[in-house]
């Protein structure tokens, strides 16, 4: 770097400038100037009036890799790309200005592919030479594909939880059968469905945060606040047979603790007798809204023959009509023959229910479709029977790029595929797999440095970029500000 081109200020103040810059000037010697300024960006460029870089100071290795240190000589114009030739334009006009600089980015293309560096331009000369300051953009470009990545992956979450919210929502406000959601330390009520509020003739936010205790009658509270107490330390409990307040008749109350978050409830049912008719109508009710549910909908008996299903599973299964799937096998359909069933069943007999579990649905066509089931066992007269919600998750979005195929991301689910592709093909997927892992891990001991991952890997450049591409890990980098 040519010393002498520093011995002239700048022609421009920064907002918050030395106010006496003479007494600075004459205690830094040249070798201590030049090194200041090397240093205070990855990269420093000395340019005439014409353009040409005369000089280069690079403190980033990384960047020697990537040839920057061939520029001098060269055009600085000539080593961007066409869209940051304005850029280069305006920059090198406004370092003569009085104006503060501003720092400005462009785009490098590279053999690995184009590198950003935002450059700061001052004019140090009389003959219209300037320095450029330059810092490696890569890692904040890196971290803002992150950050977006992220957000995009809470927006789904946000909008999967309101779905599920809306869904929760109408089955408990249409639910024939009368149920208080209470806090368990507090003993208070949280929720009550409107058939509760019906049994107790009161009205809606009447009951709102008022202590549980309130809805039996006084000579029954103390066994009713006993039973809650031993429904919060055991799941298997008898119900309890209390009398409402105020007279409004006798009823069995049946307990059962659950957690949302941090925060332990109790799911409190009251069990009564109603009005015949008025039971007719409210299970017709439910009836009409399971049928036209969005998500498929399957009661099965306990040797898994289906008893009821709604229009949805008949459309997801292929079937030409309901009668074609009733009193069927549910194993005709759903997942992998002797596996996922088993595995399902095991759960709802050891916990009474399961979520999200991930599979897949065999139509009568021969397709398939990933799903997710949630399942509960329920009793049915001396036996017991199964009820499953089934949601096609085939069509879902993504959170990253898409690419030619899908890799498995583990061992887990490669061994998913067992049922789903032929051991030839799953060995091909288990070597794309490895092949991408172990890329994937060269970029990130080297800092996302090619020449280096490609010489750790023991690979030639041309084969990683090869290799690279074909799994969707090109350069994430890309356009300017």
């Amino acid at each position: 770097m040519n010393v002498s081109l520093m011995n002239d200020r700048p022609t421009f103040a920064a907002p918050n400038a030395f106010s006496n810059p003479e007494v600075l000037s004459g205690a830094l010697s040249p070798q201590v100037a030049v090194a200041l300024l090397a240093s205070v960006g990855d990269i420093a460029l000395v340019i005439d009036r014409g353009g040409v870089i005369r000089d280069v100071a690079i403190s980033n290795n990384d960047l020697m890799t990537q040839g920057f240190a061939t520029w001098v000589g060269r055009r600085w114009d000539e080593i961007v790309n066409a869209e940051s030739k304005p850029k280069i334009t305006d920059l090198l006009a406004e370092c003569g200005g009085t104006a503060p600089a501003r720092w400005r980015q462009v785009n490098h293309p590279t053999a690995s592919g184009d590198v950003p560096i935002r450059y700061l331009v001052m004019k140090v000369g009389q003959d219209g030479s300037a320095i450029a300051i330059g810092r490696d953009m890569r890692a904040a470009a890196a971290m803002q594909q992150r950050l977006l990545q992220t957000q995009q992956s809470l927006e789904r979450d946000y909008i999967k939880l309101r779905q599920v919210e809306a869904r929760y929502r109408m089955l408990f406000d249409l639910g024939t059968e009368p149920v208080l959601i209470v806090d368990a330390a507090t003993r208070r009520i949280r929720e009550i469905n409107p058939a509760a509020l019906r049994l107790m003739g009161v009205k809606e936010g009447a009951l709102a945060d008022r202590p549980v205790g309130e809805i039996v009658d006084p000579a029954d509270r103390d066994g009713f606040i006993a039973h809650l107490g031993a429904a919060s330390a055991s799941d298997d409990l008898p119900p309890v047979a209390v009398h409402l307040a105020d007279g409004h008749g006798a009823v069995e109350i049946s307990a059962r603790l659950f957690r949302q978050g941090r925060a332990a409830l109790l799911l409190v049912r009251l069990l009564a007798a109603e009005p015949e008719v008025a039971a007719d109508a409210y299970q017709a009710t439910v009836g009409n809204v399971i049928e036209h549910m969005p998500d498929a909908f399957v009661l099965v008996d306990s040797a898994l023959h289906i008893l009821v299903a709604n229009a949805a599973f008949v459309e997801l299964s292929g079937a030409p009509s309901i009668d074609r799937v009733t009193g069927e096998p549910l194993a005709t359909w759903l997942g992998r023959p002797g596996i996922d069933l088993e595995l399902i069943l095991g759960q709802l007999r050891e916990h009474g229910s399961v979520r999200n579990v991930a599979t897949i649905l065999r139509g009568t066509n021969g397709g398939q479709e990933e799903i997710e089931v949630s399942g509960v066992l329920a009793p049915h007269g001396d036996s017991e029977c199964y009820g499953f919600t089934i949601r096609n998750v085939g069509r879902r979005l993504r959170g990253s790029p898409s690419v030619e195929r899908d890799l498995p991301r583990s061992v887990e689910q490669l061994t998913e595929l067992v049922g789903r592709m032929s051991l030839k093909d799953i060995v091909r997927e288990s070597t794309d797999l490895i092949e991408r892992l172990c890329i994937e891990a060269a970029l990130v001991y080297t800092s996302d440095n090619r020449a280096s991952a490609a010489e750790i890997l023991g690979v030639s450049r041309q084969s990683l970029y090869s290799k690279l591409h074909r799994h969707g890990l090109g350069n994430l980098v890309s356009g300017d500000n």
